[in-house]
């Protein structure tokens, strides 16, 4: 069953009754394919009006969805003979940050990922996509590797922003989170990042200093949490609707702020309702920016990262 938004009750009111005809007329006489093509219609068409007019808060929600693919999702049903890679070599393995051999339309890739779960115990094994000193050292380590091997680098970002906990910063959070960054930044072979979820603060950033960004039609990219901004400046977190529309946490703002480059179009009423078409979309894209990127020399690749970077806010 689906899992109803507070905003999709109207429509969870009519998929309701549209269930509950199909119930009753099994077995029954009495031919109502009119009355139910009839609401079908009507439901269709209210939940695309609903998601055409979101909110910047109402996407965050939609981001957070707990039925969204994730990383393993988009393997299964985007890419083929993924080959998980493990461990940073130096502490252990981190399952909030996955990787590893895969194919892509044929094309032999590096992937790299948060994965956050899809129930309880998988949530805690993946401690809710939120990634630890060891997670960030395995991308770096995994991105080397691709960097050896002439492998485009695809990275998926869905996190809510690094893990913050003491063990993380006796660890060395924040340098591992900066040697991310460096080893996006001076990769020799094209790198395509998509915000596929949430893309919070440096966790996310580690992953997607990129030279082509993608962001699906309803995730979101933020220094912080519409929450945690609210706390701040308003000194509560109920404020978090007013602070996700200040913070243009959207793929709409940001692309017209060219902070990326690329909005790939999610199914009627987001990504949780139909993964596989979702997937099969962000296959279609990814295939295309690496196209795009396969003849340029590395000193292009890196010289076009760093621009892009540079020219953010100018």
């Amino acid at each position: 069953m689906t899992s109803y938004l507070d905003f999709e009750k109207p429509v969870a009111q009519l998929e309701e009754r549209i269930a509950e005809l199909r119930t009753a007329s099994e077995g029954d006489e009495v031919d109502i394919s009119s009355e139910l093509a009839r609401l079908e219609t009507k439901s269709a068409d209210l939940l695309a009006s609903t998601y055409a007019s979101l909110t910047p808060w109402q996407k965050t929600q939609v981001a957070r969805h707990p039925e969204r693919p994730h990383f393993r999702d988009y393997v299964a049903h985007a890419f083929e003979e993924f080959m998980p890679l493990g461990g940073d070599r130096y502490f252990g393995d981190d399952l909030a940050i996955m990787g590893g051999f895969a194919k892509l339309n044929g094309r032999r890739v590096m992937l790299i990922g948060h994965e956050k779960g899809n129930d309880t115990q998988s949530r805690i094994k993946h401690n809710f996509g939120m990634g630890k000193p060891e997670g960030y050292r395995k991308a770096i380590r995994l991105m080397e590797m691709a960097g050896r091997f002439g492998l485009p680098v695809v990275t998926l970002v869905d996190t809510s922003g690094a893990f913050p906990g003491i063990e993380a910063e006796e660890r060395g959070q924040a340098e591992a989170i900066a040697r991310s960054t460096e080893a996006c930044l001076a990769l020799p072979v094209p790198m395509v990042s998509v915000i596929v979820g949430e893309g919070g603060s440096g966790g996310a950033v580690a992953l997607a200093s990129a030279e082509r960004v993608l962001m699906l039609e309803h995730s979101v990219y933020s220094v912080i949490s519409p929450e945690g901004c609210a706390s701040i400046l308003w000194r509560t977190s109920e404020k978090a609707s007013e602070a996700a529309q200040a913070m243009k946490v959207t793929a709409q703002h940001l692309k017209r702020l060219k902070v990326i480059d690329r909005i790939v179009k999610e199914p009627a009423g987001g990504a949780h309702r139909d993964p596989t078409t979702m997937a099969h979309n962000l296959g279609k894209a990814l295939s295309e920016e690496i196209d795009a990127l396969a003849d340029l020399p590395s000193e292009t690749l890196i010289r076009t990262r760093e621009e892009r970077f540079l020219q953010l806010g100018g």
